[in-house]
């Protein structure tokens, strides 16, 4: 960053770890910056400029985002500008058809106000009618490969956090780049993406990106959890990348990179005493996962 940019922003970039994500060469921050917090709104893009450049003006450069996601490419879109060099911009397609998705490609590009996507994913896989759909003929997989081979996107990926089997099945039947799956210390509990779809995302040298590491703050109380705790956790999980969390305010900002910037990895004794932790409320942190 330019110490031009710098002083526009009243702050210079800190010392963020990094990670390889996968086999993209680029080296994430532990924190990335999720779509949702207040940039899943509509028409409060003072606020959520403010968001984006504080993460910015802190280092971080990998960020999230989602058609589904209210206003949020709406909000990177005002707030990136000259700075859309500095990330690793990733967003999806929620639509299951390859003419779908490419019409959604058009306008997200036209909204983030830039020429190309760094990654982009299939959004919340869940059935299996959604994977006939995705890899059949004319499905949302052929927009992936068509828009790789136009340059339009750099890397393909999936997203999910409803049925470990649903992943790992669409695992098997292509080579995506990333996973962005729900990771948190109640996990292991049900339906486990911990001991299926990390391990195998690990052994294929895919990037993995966590998100639901708070559980939407369902995990976070006096009588539970930190957010040192939940956060250090699921960076401490063998074959983890980054993590993307949704924030609200800038203060949000800089107390999740304080997380990262002191994270120290949890040996495994201390993850399982976060997981028994979890274990009486951990019903209310899955709601995301099938019943």
């Amino acid at each position: 960053m330019s110490s031009e940019i710098q002083a526009a922003h009243g702050a210079s970039p800190s010392t963020l770890p990094q990670r390889a994500l996968g086999q993209t060469g680029h080296a994430a921050t532990l924190f990335g910056l999720g779509g949702e917090g207040v940039l899943r709104t509509y028409d409060r893009t003072a606020e959520a400029v403010r968001v984006i450049h504080r993460a910015l003006d802190h280092g971080i450069n990998y960020c999230d985002t989602a058609p589904a996601y209210a206003g949020s490419m709406d909000y990177y879109g005002a707030a990136l500008g000259e700075r859309r060099s500095e990330i690793f911009l990733a967003s999806k397609t929620h639509d299951r058809t390859r003419d779908g998705s490419l019409q959604l490609l058009d306008k997200s590009l036209q909204r983030l106000r830039t020429d190309h996507l760094d990654l982009w994913q299939l959004h919340d896989l869940r059935t299996t009618t959604d994977l006939a759909r995705i890899f059949g003929k004319g499905g949302a997989l052929e927009a992936l490969v068509q828009a790789r081979e136009e340059g339009r996107v750099r890397f393909l990926g999936l997203t999910g956090h409803h049925d470990p089997a649903i992943l790992l099945e669409a695992m098997r039947r292509f080579p995506f780049d990333t996973i962005l799956v729900a990771l948190n210390a109640a996990d292991v509990h049900r339906l486990s993406f911990i001991s299926t779809v990390l391990a195998a995302a690990a052994q294929r040298g895919m990037g993995v990106i966590g998100m639901k590491v708070y559980a939407q703050g369902t995990l976070l109380d006096r009588d539970k959890l930190t957010a040192d705790d939940a956060m250090g956790y699921v960076l401490s999980l063998p074959g983890v990348s980054t993590v993307v969390i949704g924030c609200s305010t800038p203060a949000e900002v800089d107390d999740n990179v304080r997380i990262a910037q002191q994270f120290c990895a949890f040996d495994a004794s201390r993850r399982r005493a976060l997981e028994a932790r979890t274990q009486r409320y951990a019903a209310q942190c899955t709601t995301y996962k099938k019943s």
